[in-house]
């Protein structure tokens, strides 16, 4: 019997493995896929947003702030990347004035001390490539970028280094309430836990219903990007936003955490949480919605579109909660700002559980610290292939990833079989060739290391389907200035 069973393995669920791996629980961490971070986690803007984001009163309001002022020392730990760049709420015309001063307000409320109101030279100080119409913004020095899937796999390899168990491929498909416990049913047979923590995401409804705690509904929501070459990150240096509307932050211009250039998302209400398609018609918007904001990023130096579904509670905040089933808590319709707010989620959960009665009872051997996997190269990394020597034998030229790396990413606790698994922990693939001359390489890597014939070697994994339709990358770059 495990005393804690956390049903989803995305940034949330993964953060609060992490956290309860630091007492003397059995802790077991269920994912219906092959990878932990394949969902929201890994398709969003990767922001760390600063406490103004979310509204005074709210779980949203409270958990931002603490989320924000914990990456620092979580990334010193656990090695995923993370660096603080600032942010511009943009406005252009009188009325947004007053928006930003409603943000500037909420955030004192909500206690950040690093917010400025800022006017046109100051913002051109800032930002030089801004559009010359920007006439007021709100500075937010607290906000960072982050490696969203980054920071989940290190979260779980924490987790798993300190005890607990995850099992991927792992659907759950009924959950029986019995006397101090539950036995929770999958394809893989039968889990039994004194506690649940619902962290499922996009399906937290569907597995609430499951116990009767079908309180709330998941609306979904799907936002677009475009990624582009990091030639283009000059022409920011912050986080840019424009005053946000009633749908979420906007599109914003902004720098990955490994210096790609990136815009997006739009918001669009859908009706299938696995549509994760992109459109002309919808990219096209986001361009020109960007292009007030940064108007001189050029379309033709675009690597790739992506798409991420957003798990939008009925509710209108976060739900974390013990539900009205004891033992069975809540942690749903974690939309943004969700990848902020997860390390002081995990926190808030774990104070439920001791409030319901578990004892958490510090595990003497838990460890804080993670190892990274990328390896900072040496500014004068020439990256010559020597098949002798796994540091030095480049297996990814964009990015310059080493067979090493790859070799160290499939030999961690979480098992890793397919060529975007270590592309997300690697970045093999993510540079200017999108993969087109490392992808078989990597595929010969994984083939020898896990001693599997390379026919069995899958781009997204076995249980993934098949990709979602992504328009060209000739069609983005036909986009007009």
């Amino acid at each position: 019997m495990y005393d804690v069973a956390i049903i989803g393995a995305g940034v949330v669920g993964s953060a609060i493995a992490r956290e309860l791996s630091k007492y003397n629980l059995n802790i077991c961490l269920i994912e219906k896929t092959e990878d932990v971070a394949v969902g929201a986690s890994k398709a969003n803007s990767g922001i760390v947003h600063g406490g103004y984001a979310a509204k005074y009163g709210t779980l949203k309001g409270e958990l931002c702030i603490k989320g924000n002022q914990m990456y620092e020392e979580l990334d010193k730990q656990l090695n995923f990347g993370f660096r603080r760049t600032g942010a511009l709420v943009v406005g252009f015309i009188e009325e947004d004035e007053k928006k930003i001063k409603e943000l500037y307000e909420n955030g004192l409320k909500i206690g950040c001390d690093d917010l400025e109101i800022i006017y046109k030279d100051r913002i051109k100080e800032i930002e030089p490539h801004i559009n010359d119409e920007a006439v007021v913004a709100l500075y937010a020095k607290s906000v960072g970028v982050t490696s969203p899937y980054e920071l989940t796999i290190a979260l779980a390899e924490n987790a798993i280094e300190n005890g607990a168990t995850l099992k991927l491929g792992t659907e759950v498909s009924g959950i029986e309430t019995l006397e101090g416990y539950f036995n929770i049913k999958t394809n893989n047979g039968e889990i039994i836990s004194r506690y649940v923590i619902n962290a499922a995401g996009l399906y937290s409804d569907k597995i609430a219903a499951m116990v009767g705690a079908d309180n709330f509904k998941i609306l979904p929501r799907k936002g677009q990007y475009i990624l582009f070459g990091k030639d283009q990150a000059h022409l920011v240096n912050t986080v840019v936003f424009q005053v946000p509307t009633e749908k979420g932050k906007g599109i914003l211009v902004t720098t990955t955490y490994h210096g790609n250039f990136m815009i997006g998302p739009n918001a669009e209400e859908i009706e299938d949480k696995e549509d994760l398609a992109t459109s002309v018609e919808i990219l096209e918007e986001v361009v020109d919605t960007a292009r007030k904001s940064i108007k001189d990023f050029d379309v033709k130096r675009a690597l790739t579109t992506f798409s991420g579904v957003r798990a939008v509670s009925s509710t209108g905040d976060f739900i974390i909660e013990e539900s009205k089933v004891k033992g069975f808590i809540n942690a749903a319709g974690i939309d943004s700002p969700g990848l902020t707010s997860a390390p002081a989620i995990a926190v808030k959960v774990s104070e439920i559980l001791k409030d319901t009665g578990l004892e958490l009872n510090i595990n003497p051997k838990f460890s804080p610290y993670r190892k990274s996997i990328i390896i900072k190269k040496n500014i004068n990394f020439d990256g010559k292939v020597d098949h002798e020597d796994p540091a030095k034998n480049l297996i990814c030229r964009c990015e310059k990833i080493t067979e090493a790396e790859i070799v160290d990413a499939l030999h961690r606790g979480i098992p890793v079989s397919s060529i975007d698994a270590v592309k997300r922990r690697t970045r093999a693939g993510m540079g200017n060739c999108q993969g087109n001359f490392c992808r078989k390489r990597v595929a010969a890597i994984i083939a020898r290391e896990l001693n599997i014939p390379i026919e069995e070697v899958s781009i997204r994994g076995r249980l993934s389907g098949p990709a979602p339709f992504r328009v060209s990358i000739n069609e983005i770059r036909k986009i007009k200035k």
